[in-house]
């Protein structure tokens, strides 16, 4: 089959003229079209999307189905959306659940969607845990120092949100030793302790501007250090976590353009049924909010291609830098080799979508 594609991702850069030669469900070339005629043209091709914070899909939660089995469940219900792989998120939790999770991602490596795994919590500040329940909190120990060491032994990637202003320095720097992604989230830390820990090995910032205290003149705090930083910063663009203003100045004020990405935070309800239950209180979907019974925000209702759309609506950011933040970025900012349109590469992991950048059928 030959698809062609009026603009095609690759390298990094939205190409024109472009088609894929597939065969048995893979490509088996990617070459100018020239007089050919297409079976099937379309107006994006581009890999599926990446998405680093996903902590539930198709009505499944991680926290409550730490499994193989779990993971899939998920995994597949954001590739039916337009994601190609994720990191499953365990939030605050027992220790039991997040060795039960490590366990889990470790025999899942090998399945399709599964590109490491997000330990958000449980060492994170209590004044800034959102939903987390504060009966897990703790500061960063042994006990998860060991999850991390064994994760990593079997070569998982790994990102690990934490309050960085109540971790033991020589364990961040062991941590990110190890190759953990360490990322400042949940947190009071003040823009001083922020840069400290970023010498210590915190490389990025989770979910900008939500669960950190906000900057002002005069206490410009984690937000301001981050974005003024070198840092991978990760943005929920749903329009009810940060303002569209908001999502622009941080956008506009990074030292480079190349250095934030896009989270969904996507819980159960993603493809899935509109609650669920988080901590044994029901979580539900409301003017298109997941919310709990205070009215308090509980994750994201919403998968990346939607996040995509809004950043754009949002912002008016060219949609070639757009799907970098849906697709490449979040990968650099994990060190993950980036997802191609290149011969070899499973039809399944790509996605067409129409002028609207919404998704079209394609053959796999």
């Amino acid at each position: 089959m030959l698809i062609a594609a009026e603009r095609l991702w690759t390298e990094g850069r939205l190409a024109e003229g472009l088609a894929v030669e597939a065969d048995a469900g893979r490509i088996v070339a990617l070459r100018p079209l020239g007089p050919d005629t297409p079976d099937l043209t379309v107006p994006l091709l581009m890999p599926g999307c990446t998405d680093l914070q996903v902590n539930g899909g198709g009505g499944v939660l991680f926290n409550a189905d730490p499994t193989p089995e779990g993971i899939a469940a998920i995994a597949a219900a954001h590739h039916r959306l337009g994601t190609a792989q994720i990191l499953p998120t365990v939030i605050t939790d027992a220790p039991e659940v997040m060795e039960a999770a490590a366990e889990a991602v470790i025999a899942a490596m090998g399945q399709s969607g599964v590109a490491g795994i997000h330990i958000e919590g449980p060492h994170i500040s209590p004044p800034r845990r959102g939903t987390h329940d504060p009966r897990f909190i703790r500061p960063l120990d042994e006990r998860t120092m060991a999850v991390l060491r064994r994760l990593r032994s079997a070569q998982v990637p790994v990102l690990l949100t934490l309050a960085p202003e109540l971790a033991d320095p020589a364990l961040l720097r062991e941590a990110a030793g190890l190759g953990v992604v360490l990322s400042a989230g949940h947190t009071m830390a003040t823009a001083d302790q922020t840069r400290a820990a970023m010498a210590d090995g915190v490389a990025m910032f989770t979910h900008l501007f939500n669960a950190m205290p906000q900057m002002t003149s005069r206490a410009p705090g984690v937000i301001a250090a981050a974005i003024l930083s070198e840092g991978w910063c990760g943005l929920i663009a749903d329009g009810i976590h940060v303002s569209a203003e908001m999502l622009s100045v941080a956008l506009a004020a990074r030292p480079r353009p190349d250095l934030c990405f896009l989270v969904s935070d996507a819980m159960p309800t993603v493809g899935g049924p509109d609650r669920f239950s988080l901590y044994g209180m029901e979580i539900h979907v409301e003017n298109g909010a997941l919310v709990n019974a205070q009215g308090s925000l509980a994750g994201a209702h919403i998968d990346m291609l939607e996040s995509l759309r809004r950043l754009i609506a949002m912002t008016g950011m060219p949609q070639e830098r757009a799907i970098a933040m849906a697709t490449d970025l979040p990968r650099q900012a994990m060190g993950l080799p980036a997802l191609s349109v290149a011969p070899g590469v499973p039809m399944r992991d790509l996605i067409a979508l129409d002028g609207d950048l919404h998704l079209q059928d394609l053959p796999r």
